[in-house]
């Protein structure tokens, strides 16, 4: 009897059904190895590594159930999400044959603090692990704090003309189109082809990024010149500046200024942008909310969308908090920026040519400055949309404050007005009242292969270039040089 009971407390449900609190929360790491160690400290079972492992997978189906059915729950959810959330737009496409296809969720909360952000829109899509594969797509701004704010965010079979265009269609109904907007991204092919059919019209750059890696895998040579070149040339402000950087580059090697020609310079250069895009010059907050969502992009897909949900939530809570507790006129971000130049501006001399027009001295270099127009001959005022070092030495002069030369999508005033909205908490699932015809909705697994069994990959592939790149932040211990490491010196030792 007592063996038999032994026994039964080994299989792998009773096992799962100890550790299942370990695995809420999808950031932890809880490894089959942790489980082994953990059941023989606290009840002294010495599990192999397979019965530990089998465990686990039984606590992740208690916790999540099976992926299968997480796809028939999601009519209810989104129902429960248009209730709760009034004027969100929530969409379920599905095949004839009730597989899925795509769903896409933009809540309310987003679409009303999206009316206080500027109006550049960066997108992205990063790959699922989950049992069923797919791809989460992404659109996001910056609040006025310089922070993240997601739009939406939709699951798709993959990254095809028919997926992008679908979002970008769902996108602008919630959404809209607004002045001066624009369109952020990698130079995928079907993000290109589905702006230019649902926002004709709309201007879209390129993440100099992005650019930056094609180039570096397309041309062999001169990386390291090229690399401080490249970012100085897209981050230009004048198109002076702009030239003269583009001829060092045509220096260090000539097909790399042939092909920054030929995808477009209005694509990666600041000033050649026919909407200013102001601080957003690459794809970072797609690529950080992505690094966010990692854990969670192994949930089934009702777990995700909830997760995506929840992760709203907590955020609106906490920036609405830093908000309030903000005293500066300006957001954290552009604040900062306002300071640094702040701190240049001491050190320039001024003359007042007329009421609104400056003669900034720097040196033995001479900018204009006209306070009516908002702009600067150096550039950064427009650009920025802040008072660049010149601008403020002139306001200086004139004995006048600088809040009526910033842009207002980067007060305290916006970045409250865009959490002033909350996402409110979802009741429990058992407590939702669901019509009987949204029930009765079959929503079958994505067709297709599902993902292969073994150990999941959990980092996309990264390319040659990018592994091997990693050898120029190589530094020597011996010489202190970079490129080769203190066994193939063949320097000189450093000085001490």
């Amino acid at each position: 009897m007592d063996e038999t009971f032994i026994q039964r407390k080994r299989t792998a449900a009773v096992l799962g059904s100890m550790v299942v609190p370990k695995y809420c929360d999808p950031k932890t790491v809880y490894t089959p190895k942790d489980i082994q160690t953990d059941m023989l400290s606290e009840h002294g079972l010495n599990l192999s590594y397979m019965q530990a492992w089998r465990a686990k997978d039984k606590a992740l189906q208690f916790l999540r159930g099976n992926p299968c059915d997480s796809y028939n729950k999601l009519p209810k959810y989104f129902y429960i999400l248009e209730k709760n959330y009034p004027c969100s737009v929530v969409k379920l496409k599905k095949a004839a044959d009730d597989c899925f296809l795509y769903a896409f969720v933009a809540l309310c909360t987003s679409i009303n603090g999206w009316q206080h952000c500027r109006p550049v829109v960066v997108v992205d899509g990063t790959f699922l692990k989950s049992a069923y594969m797919g791809i989460m797509l992404t659109a996001s701004t910056m609040d006025a704090a310089g922070t993240i704010f997601p739009l939406a965010y939709a699951v798709v079979d993959s990254e095809n003309d028919a997926s992008w265009k679908w979002f970008f269609e769902q996108f602008k109904e919630a959404y809209g189109e607004r002045p001066s907007m624009c369109v952020v991204s990698d130079r995928h092919e079907s993000i290109l082809k589905a702006t230019s059919v649902v926002y004709p019209g709309l201007a879209h750059y390129s993440c100099m990024w992005h650019i930056w890696t094609n180039i570096r895998s397309k041309f062999k040579k001169g990386h390291l010149q090229l690399h401080e070149l490249y970012f100085a040339t897209a981050r230009s402000y004048t198109l002076d500046e702009f030239n003269e950087r583009m001829l060092k580059i045509e220096e260090v090697d000539l097909r790399v200024k042939s092909y920054l020609y030929d995808i477009g310079y209005h694509k990666w250069s600041r000033v050649h942008a026919t909407v200013n895009r102001t601080f957003t010059m690459t794809s970072n907050i797609a690529e950080s909310l992505n690094a966010v969502t990692k854990d969670a992009r192994e949930l089934p897909i009702f777990d995700l969308f909830e997760y995506m949900r929840t992760l709203l939530e907590r955020w609106t809570k906490e920036k609405l908090s830093k908000a309030n507790g903000t005293f500066t006129y300006l957001g954290h971000k552009y604040n900062k920026e306002l300071e640094d130049n702040s701190t240049l501006s001491q050190k320039l001399r001024v003359r007042a040519s007329t009421d609104h027009i400056h003669t900034v001295l720097d040196g033995v270099k001479r900018y204009i400055v006209c306070l009516e127009n908002k702009k600067c001959s150096c550039g950064q005022f427009q650009l920025d949309e802040l008072p660049c070092a010149h601008a403020l030495a002139a306001l200086r002069h004139r004995n006048e404050t600088y809040e009526n030369y910033c842009s207002p999508y980067y007060t305290r005033k916006s970045l409250l007005l865009t959490y002033e909205m909350p996402v409110n908490p979802l009741p429990d699932e058992d407590k939702w009242d669901v019509p009987q015809h949204i029930l009765d909705e079959v929503v079958k697994p994505p067709a297709g292969d599902k993902r292969q069994p073994g150990r999941p990959h959990k980092e996309r592939y990264k390319t040659f270039d990018e592994i091997k790149s990693k050898k120029y932040k190589v530094s020597c211990g011996n010489c202190g040089g970079e490129g080769h490491n203190k066994r193939t010196c063949k320097n000189a030792p450093k000085k001490k």
